[in-house]
């Protein structure tokens, strides 16, 4: 499935209300997109607010459905994550997914409804950009964040597929109803932790939204040799201790073949002068699982496209990484 001039990409909220909060920088959004010669469709709840969330569990979830079953859409991405997609599960319309194939984009709280949707129905999905909160930055970031969208998901590509490091990236917080030029760039490096080549299916995405559907139906199961890749935001060193735990308590480690590990989002040290690297090296102290960490599939700028369910080559000798 590809998305060409013309098609239509929807949007839904299914947890925070951006499109409502943040007026401006979804009007850029849309704007880029446009620009770019697709057309846009609004879920229902656009520029609607109910307190902390877009709107009632019931209403988040019919307004997915409704655009899962629209036969018009060709990709379906979120406004933005949140805290509570994960509410919604039950009440999506997987059958209806099966039925009308789209391309499922989004990233962050968003990672349960994309886990949902390959444990029910085993289509990839795509941990990428989001509406507001990716195509309303500002360049040149907000192009290599379409970039990498555009050519990951149409697949217009030839394999192996070989992901190109972005040489600069960014974590700078600026208030979105203020901001109003480009974030300051920092040098960009990707470190490759291991030996050998490994290949192997990839799974995962945000972990505390993984954290809220672990144990369920909705989590697809790690299975022998799977690649993990595992990222998160604004978190403190001691929720991402006990994040990383709760996968070496559930045997995860001692199953997948490989982890990447996504730049960490404005993290909180506590002033330990430690990164969720050391955290990760630290709960694994006697295991020689290769990792790639500090790569841009995650809440950072730009970020890039990855398929979830898809095969992937680490190459750690080379330091490259492919969709195979």
């Amino acid at each position: 499935m590809k998305l060409c001039e013309g098609d239509t990409i929807a949007f839904y909220s299914p947890s925070i209300q951006a499109t409502y909060l943040y007026k401006d920088r979804f009007a850029r959004a849309c704007n880029y997109l446009k620009n770019k010669g697709f057309n846009l469709k609004s879920g229902q709840l656009t520029e609607k607010s109910d307190f902390y969330r877009s709107g009632t569990i019931a209403e988040r979830a019919n307004e997915l459905n409704s655009l899962i079953r629209d036969p018009n859409v060709k990709c379906i991405m979120s406004t933005i994550g949140g805290s509570n997609s994960s509410s919604i599960l039950p009440y999506i319309d997987y059958q209806a997914i099966i039925e009308n194939p789209k391309i499922f984009i989004g990233y962050s709280d968003v990672t349960s409804i994309l886990m949902a949707i390959y444990a029910k129905t085993r289509m990839t999905t795509y941990y990428g950009p989001a509406l507001v909160a990716s195509f309303g930055e500002f360049e040149p970031l907000v192009s290599q964040t379409y970039d990498s969208f555009i050519e990951v998901v149409n697949r217009d590509i030839n394999f192996p597929y070989r992901y190109q490091k972005p040489t600069k990236w960014t974590d700078e917080f600026i208030d979105w109803k203020i901001q109003a030029n480009a974030k300051s760039v920092y040098p960009n490096k990707w470190v490759f932790n291991g030996k050998s080549v490994i290949e192997g299916p990839v799974i995962g995405g945000n972990l505390s939204a993984i954290s809220s559907i672990w144990g369920s139906s909705y989590m697809p199961k790690i299975m022998e040799g799977d690649i993990l890749l595992i990222e998160d935001s604004n978190k403190s060193i001691d929720i991402v201790e006990r994040l990383f735990s709760l996968l070496m308590l559930s045997g995860v480690f001692e199953k997948v073949s490989a982890i990447i590990l996504g730049k960490h989002e404005q993290f909180d040290d506590c002033k330990s002068n430690r990164r969720p690297i050391d955290v990760l090296m630290e709960i694994l102290p006697n295991n020689d699982i290769p990792i790639l960490y500090d790569f841009d599939c995650c809440h950072t700028h730009p970020i890039l496209t990855m398929p979830l369910g898809d095969q992937v080559r680490i190459n750690f000798d080379e330091e490259t990484i492919e969709l195979i």
